[in-house]
């Protein structure tokens, strides 16, 4: 018996279909489900007999739960070459959806987060059900906000973006359309019935959406959306937990909560990346930003010791190499995103 492939990519009438199809790992992404998906996206955008692509899951339990992180651990253990040869390939696809000439449309029914979020974000149309749940924890690991998050997070109203990125904060569907990370809602029951629909008219994709509509309920983020703003507003991670100290409200304890639980060094890696993707002029720009930092920081110890401590050993105990946010210097984090040799430096698909 032949293993099922990780992605099935085909076209079903005018439509171009990719699924992710790795449910025993949420559809964590591996270098070759990114290759599979780069090909058949690069086959399908000049051809004239696909009108739409159409991104979606196998299985009950989510879109993407993020990227093979045991194999980025392990290779960053070592030399880390397939670490980076992932976030290459990976970054390539990125920017390829970003880009694309066709609309996408991403069905988010579950867990979507870190590499989920980065094949949904790019896509014209974005639904959401009552089971999706969105997060980029990976201050959480020792990684970053990355496949883009430099560039949406930064720009986000209210300092959201970077409060979902220090927090690893986790939101439901009413939450992701008010910050525009879905465009619809739809119930999960109404999922099939709404792929087929497009499958059959994909030049209806809008009507189609707004006939499937659903009610995603009241955010639960507007209630703290004014107190994210003034007290993620700071100008450092310090003066952000300077700010919740001093505010002491029961929700600024839970972010102090949240955030002792971070990697000290990413947390100031993820807010010096979203200053950076602000100001970035395209989105290639950033994505060479991230795959810098991404090349360095799967070899050093935050994110090896935080893969043992939340995925292998499970005892959520890491030990980072830093304790507090002011004990990162400024020369660790210059390190980290200083540029790397050009023969050795990210590009878009030619």
């Amino acid at each position: 018996m032949t293993a099922e492939p990780e992605v099935l990519c085909r076209v079903e009438g005018r439509v171009g279909r990719i699924t992710l199809n790795r449910p025993q790992a949420i559809h964590a992404l591996t270098t070759n489900m990114c290759r599979l998906m780069t090909e058949a996206l690069l086959a399908w955008r000049n051809d004239p007999n696909v009108e739409l692509v159409l991104l979606d899951h196998s299985g009950e339990r989510g879109f993407c739960a993020g990227g093979d992180i045991r194999m980025l651990a392990e290779s960053g253990a070592g030399d880390g070459r397939l670490a980076r040869e992932f976030f290459f390939t990976e970054y390539r696809l990125n920017h390829l959806l970003f880009h694309y000439p066709k609309p996408r449309v991403a069905i988010m029914d579950g867990i979507t987060m870190g590499g989920g979020v980065g094949l949904s974000r790019p896509c014209r149309f974005r639904v959401a059900t009552e089971r999706t749940t969105f997060a980029m924890p990976e201050t959480g690991i020792g990684l970053f906000p990355d496949v883009g998050g430099g560039w949406y997070l930064s720009r986000m109203p209210d300092h959201i973006g970077l409060w979902l990125a220090l927090t690893g904060a986790r939101i439901k569907a009413a939450d992701c359309e008010l910050l525009q990370i879905a465009t619809d809602f739809v119930e999960s029951a109404k999922i099939p019935n709404l792929k087929a629909a497009i499958l059959a008219e994909p030049h209806r994709v809008e009507a189609i959406l707004t006939e499937f509509e659903g009610d995603a309920g009241r955010p639960a983020l507007a209630q703290h959306q004014d107190e994210i703003a003034r007290l993620f507003a700071g100008d450092s991670v310090e003066a952000i937990y300077a700010n919740l100290e001093a505010a002491g409200t029961d929700w600024a304890n839970e972010q102090l909560k949240l955030l002792a639980t971070k990697s000290p060094q990413t947390m100031k890696v993820a807010f010096r990346q979203l200053q950076l993707g602000g100001k970035a002029r395209d989105f290639a720009e950033n994505m060479a930003m991230e795959y810098r930092i991404g090349a360095r920081v799967v070899q050093r110890h935050d994110f090896i010791e935080g893969v043992r401590a939340v995925i292998v050993e499970k005892d959520n105990a890491p030990r980072w190499s830093e304790a507090r946010p002011h004990d990162v210097s400024d020369a660790t984090l210059d390190a980290i995103f200083a540029p790397l040799p050009s023969d050795q430096a990210w590009s878009p698909l030619p």
